[in-house]
């Protein structure tokens, strides 16, 4: 393999082993501690715009399987301490470098993801290159000036698609897609919803025009504040129909709601997050990917109705009286955690008209 650089803006250069694309990429450099889940880290729209660093050693050892696909692949590249080229599981498509190659999307390997890691949680994310060539005046500049903007518009559908329920339908559901991972989908249909899913930019008044019985909000990538036409819409759409936020779709509502958020130092990605039920003494192992939070003591309307047990950053909001509530995590995480898939089946009693 050839040689390739991880160029961090702070000048720090890691040296590695280039598989996946031939191409140079610039992003934000993020790190994921998930065990297992490389295939859904990949297809994740929220994603959109980061480099995406493995903690764990070996990734790719099950290959790729295009059937566990959540989405579109956004990522700006793929650092791992050790991928494998030869791996072993009956539904495997093809392997890490081949779907690389096939996205466009450079990868590096034999990286101290160790000492990354260290440095992204001491300092915080920052902005990184992979490139076959050590750093330039121009290469520098470029990094200190790139942002992550515009994103949801870019992973958002094109255009509305309705997906059947399955069984007998039982409600009608409008998906609002901000990058919405199809695992969400699937737990609503499960549940013999017909969803529909609309672009980012569909309009409050034409999905309130459309026979439904509630509103779901999706994940997405990027800054939830700059997302200003997607936040007056929610503002439209609250206490019209129930409601059901994930991940920006839960940062949204509480921009619409008179909140603020924040950026994180190096975000929350992995599969083991623990988050404590406020209401009760359980507390919820769960998968997340996000980079901002919300800042519960700004809200105007809601009750914050879950923390994060290791840095208490809120993880959930109810509004009962606009008969709505979102959360950072993801109930629908696929490969797991499920402890709080029950989630859905609140969303689904709520379309109900039981008690929330």
């Amino acid at each position: 393999m050839e040689k390739g650089y991880l160029i961090l803006q702070d000048g720090t250069v890691f040296e590695g082993e280039r598989f996946g694309a031939a191409a140079e990429s610039v992003g934000e450099l993020v790190f994921t501690t998930g065990m297992c889940g490389y295939i859904e880290t990949l297809t994740d729209p929220s994603y959109a715009g980061q480099i995406v660093l493995q903690t764990y050693p070996l990734i790719g050892n099950y290959g790729i399987i295009r059937a566990d696909f959540e989405g579109a692949c956004c990522v700006k590249g793929y650092v791992v301490r050790e991928y494998c080229d030869a791996p072993s599981n009956f539904r495997c498509d093809c392997d890490l470098d081949t779907y690389l190659k096939e996205q466009g999307v450079p990868g590096l390997c034999g990286v101290d993801t160790r000492a990354l890691t260290r440095i992204i949680r001491e300092h915080g994310v920052m902005n990184a290159a992979i490139s076959d060539k050590e750093p330039d005046e121009a290469l520098l500049k470029k990094l200190g000036d790139y942002e992550v903007t515009g994103v949801v518009r870019a992973v958002t559908c094109v255009e509305k698609t309705v997906c059947p329920a399955e069984g007998e339908e039982k409600h009608r559901v409008a998906l609002i897609d901000y990058g919405a991972k199809r695992n969400i989908i699937r737990e609503l249909q499960k549940r013999g919803c017909t969803v529909t899913v609309c672009p980012a930019s569909t309009p409050a008044e034409e999905i309130l025009a459309m026979d439904i019985d509630g509103v779901m909000l999706s994940n997405g990538p990027g800054d939830p504040a700059e997302n200003t036409f997607e936040i007056a819409q929610i503002q439209k759409l609250l206490g019209k129909k129930p409601m059901f936020g994930i991940c920006l779709g839960h940062q949204l509502t509480a921009l619409a709601a008179g909140g603020r958020t924040f950026k994180l130092k190096y975000g929350h990605r992995g599969v083991n997050q623990p988050v404590r039920d406020k209401l009760g003494t359980r507390t919820f192992i769960t998968s997340q990917n996000h980079g901002y939070a919300v800042d519960g003591e700004s809200l105007k309307n809601g009750t914050v109705r879950y923390v994060n047990a290791n840095d208490l950053t809120c993880e959930g909001i109810d509004y009962p009286e606009e008969r709505a509530f979102t959360v950072q995590f993801h109930p629908e995480a696929c490969t797991g955690p499920k402890d709080t898939s029950f989630l859905f089946d609140r969303f689904i009693s709520m379309m109900e008209g039981g008690a929330d």
